[in-house]
Parts: structure tokens; sequence; C-alpha cells
């Protein structure tokens, strides 16, 4: 069944939101008025451009700080992050780890980095974040726990770990998640990757796992160019982190001594750099998006058949990407919208791919997918960059 929406009030809702017409309007863009250029060119200026240097030590501890965890440590990447993080807690090759079906691949591919098993899982709609409630459920019918560990019935393997994504920012129902992890003995590891500045029940995203990763790719909230973080309120597993992503080179003046296989992951420090400067104006970056989606929110209100998706109660979201939602699942009135807003020269895109939709991962053990399926049919993301209302974008 068809129900249609008016795809010239959802080009005029957005193009009046942004003040004026532009020529193009990406999703999101980074934005750079503080001291990026006076950081940048000190690392210059000082030679100190590589893997060492005093704004990598800075980023670590101002994230850490800004996040309210113990300890951060700088990687190249939120896919090395996360492949860390995997690591850290354990996740051996042939283990499951649970992952929400509707997530950026770097998720299931940071899993795959273990040689261990995504197990998809489903999300819920108020979030759009993996679904505790319906996780429990499904985990009670399928495995047992035996000596503190989770054990698949169905294919014998351990699952070792899991990993709720926060969708746009959106934080996950955390305290549920952690409470279905402690009946089945399994580590979270949180994939922040997208929700610097969000915060659940008044704590920063990061602080719930075991460990976190967070991302500072390019079209985040802010950016390091290329970069992630690996979060960790735990102190020997900090230490390991910075060890495990420094090559596991043992400190010495000048032999290279190793005691374990490493990984190359170090951030550069003119990377970090960047990411000094960006992160002095974040809580700023947060209130402009969120006034951004205070003003979608109303220029939504007005159009039958779509809505803008509002964090829930308990959260206090980043608001990253901004998301509409159909009222009801249907690709023909999806991607007529996606495609007059991208004719108009406002950037717009679906929710990813499913990740059994994927070829690498459509053998992967999972659960019913519904809510994914229905929300991969409703959902659209529109331009986010925290700049936008005061049009000083390019």
């Amino acid at each position: 069944m068809s129900h249609s929406v008016d795809t010239a009030a959802v080009v005029a809702a957005i193009t009046e939101t942004l003040g004026r017409p532009q020529a193009f309007i990406p999703l999101h863009e980074p934005q750079f008025v503080g001291n990026e250029w006076n950081y940048v060119k000190d690392c210059l200026d000082t030679g100190w451009v590589s893997s060492v240097g005093k704004y990598v030590d800075r980023f670590e501890a101002d994230v850490a700080e800004f996040c309210g965890v113990k300890h951060a440590v700088a990687v190249v990447n939120g896919t090395a992050a996360l492949h860390v993080s995997l690591l850290l807690c354990d996740v051996q090759p042939g283990d499951e780890v649970l992952a929400p079906a509707l997530t950026f691949i770097a998720t299931a591919n940071a899993i795959q980095y273990c040689h261990a098993v995504p197990h998809l899982v489903d999300v819920e709609e108020t979030t759009l974040g993996l679904s505790p409630s319906a996780l429990d459920a499904y985990l009670a019918e399928i495995v047992e726990v035996k000596d503190g560990s989770c054990w698949n019935r169905q294919t014998g393997r351990r699952i070792a770990a899991v990993i709720p994504m926060h969708t746009f920012g959106c934080p996950v129902d955390m305290d549920a998640m952690l409470a279905v992890a402690e009946k089945y003995c399994f580590a979270v590891v949180e994939d922040a990757a997208e929700s610097l500045g969000s915060y659940y029940k008044g704590t920063h995203t990061g602080n719930f796992g075991r460990v976190a990763a967070m991302s500072f790719n390019g079209n985040k909230i802010m950016t390091t160019g290329g970069g992630g973080m690996v979060l960790t309120n735990d102190s020997a597993l900090a230490k390991r982190a910075k060890h495990m992503t420094t090559t596991a080179k043992v400190p010495h003046r000048w032999e290279f001594a190793h005691d374990m296989v490493g990984f190359n992951y170090r951030m550069p420090n003119i990377n970090a750099a960047l990411g000094c400067a960006q992160l002095e104006r974040v809580s700023q970056s947060v209130t402009e998006k969120r006034a951004l989606f205070a003003v979608y929110q109303v220029a939504f209100a007005k159009i039958d058949g779509v809505s803008l998706f509002a964090e829930p109660e308990n959260c206090k979201s980043n608001y990253w990407l901004n998301a509409l939602l159909l009222d009801a699942p249907d690709l023909t009135v999806r991607d007529a919208i996606l495609a007059a807003t991208n004719d108009a020269g406002l950037m717009t895109r679906p929710a990813w791919s499913l990740m059994h939709h994927m070829a690498p991962y459509q053998d992967c053990p999972r659960m019913d997918l519904s809510v994914s399926e229905n929300l991969l049919q409703r959902l659209i993301n529109i331009p986010s960059s925290p700049q936008l209302l005061d049009g000083s974008h390019a």
C-alpha cells in the first residue's frame, strides 16, 4: 500500500530551514573556524608531524576529560578503534559478536578482523539502535550460559561480546543493554563513532561498556581528517590499548623489541593537532546541531506522512545526522524524496544497507530483523552540518 508524501513540501521544508537555496548543500561538512591553522602550523614549524608529539598526548587527555572517562587512546580511525576494542575484550577467532544489522559496515568489519563471526540483531525504533528487549528474548531461545561464558546452542560458538551502536548520535538504552550483557555473560563494546557530545541519563556515551570506540572522520561532528579513539575506564586495558596500537614496541632508548603482534594504528601528531582545535568548540557545534533539529522539527510537523526522528526520554543526542522517518515503509516514496532533494542540490541519503544484504555478511547468523527491514524503507538523512543555520556553509 502506498502512503504518498508531498516531495515538494519536503524540499521546501529543508530549503526554508536553511535560509536560502544553495547550489549544493552536503549532508555533513567540517567547519574550521578556531585554532586549526595555528596548531597544524605549529606541527609543521617544529617538524613534529608524525606519530610522536605533544598534540597526541593533549588530544587524548582532552577527549578523556570531555567524555568523562579515565583513559582515551588515539588511533588512525574508528574502525581501528573498534578492532582494538574487541581484542581488548578477548574476542577470539571463531567467537560470535552480536551487532546491529542497521549500522555502518565498519562495525561488522572489525569483528571479521578478529576472525570472529558477526551475529546480527535487530534495532528498536525509539533509538534506531540495538533493542535490548528483543535481544534478551532471542538469546533466551538460542543460548546457554556455562562456566561464565555464553554459548550459541545452534552453532556451538561462544558469544563473546555485543556492540551497541549509537545511531546518528542517539544513545542506545544502555541500562537495559548492560543488564542483558550481565545476564548472558558477554562484554559490551560501545560503538560510539557517531556520538561525541551525546549523553545517556547525564553520562557521556563511551562510559558504559568495558571499552568504546569513537571516530573523527571528516563527516563527524568534529574531525581529525581521519582518526579514532579507544575509550575506557579500565587502566589496565588502556595501557594494553596503547601498547597494541603502537606496534607493541617495548620501551628502550635504541632497541627495537616487540613482545606481541601489535598494530601500527598510531594517530599522527598533525591529525591530533587538528583534533585539539576542533574539540575546543565541539560543545558549540552540539548546540548548533540541536538548534538545527528544533527548526527542522517545526518545519516537518506541517507535512503529512513523515516526521523527524527525535531523541527518547533520558537521552541527549548530538543529532549528528538528522533523520526523517516515513510513517509507513515504502521504497517508492523514500526514493522519490531522495531523488527530489538531491535534484534540488540538497544532499540526502537512505540508511546504510543492512549487513545481511551485503555479500560478506549475507550468511551470518541473525535473529528476526523486522524492525531493521522496516526502517530501511522509511529512513532518510538530511543536511545536518552545525553551521547550516547561520548560512556559513560553502
